[in-house]
């Protein structure tokens, strides 16, 4: 097809198309000069609602990144809580045993001092019934002493009416030789 048609009527049409290239070219540059100075206040609206929208999924990351270590330092103040309470939990139960040991311990040594004192009362009557007894051994040794040695004589004290230990007093009373 191109051997067909004559040279000149090529070069005319592609002079023809570069011709309309250039005008096409030049006419977009003026018309973008023009669209440029005329912007549309809509589209300005939509970059910083872009902008906005770029920002707030910063924030929004930024803020979730926050939250997860938020909750894990939650979860980990819980489970401290949790063993202060487990722990606190032991020693009111270790508080409350020893509240009644320490009741039991304190009746038992009341029962233990009333023993106590009721055995240092018998200790104390026995003493006093050993005394008397220690006493009376001594009286009767002393006597008995006295008779051996012949210091006391009976056939020399007077007789009384009264009762056998009546003389045996008097005659203690009237011991000489």
């Amino acid at each position: 097809m191109f051997v067909d048609i004559p040279q000149n009527l090529l070069l005319i049409i592609a002079g023809a198309f570069l011709l309309g290239w250039l005008l096409s070219s030049i006419s977009s540059m003026l018309s973008a000069r023009s669209r440029a100075s005329k912007r549309d206040p809509r589209d300005d609206r939509i970059r910083e609602l872009e902008a906005a929208v770029r920002i707030s999924k910063t924030d929004a990351e930024r803020s979730q990144a926050k939250i997860e270590q938020l909750e894990a330092k939650n979860a980990e103040l819980e489970e401290g809580i949790e063993r202060r309470d487990n722990v606190i939990s032991e020693q009111q139960a270790k508080l409350e045993k020893t509240g009644i040991d320490l009741r039991e311990s304190v009746l038992k040594t009341r029962e233990l001092r009333a023993e106590l004192s009721e055995r240092a009362t018998e200790n104390v009557k026995s003493e006093a019934k050993l005394r008397e007894v220690e006493t009376e051994l001594s009286v009767a040794q002393a006597s008995t002493d006295l008779l051996a040695t012949g210091v006391l004589d009976y056939s020399l004290a007077p007789k009384s009416e009264d009762d056998g230990e009546d003389e045996v007093d008097g005659d203690l009373s009237y011991s000489a030789s």
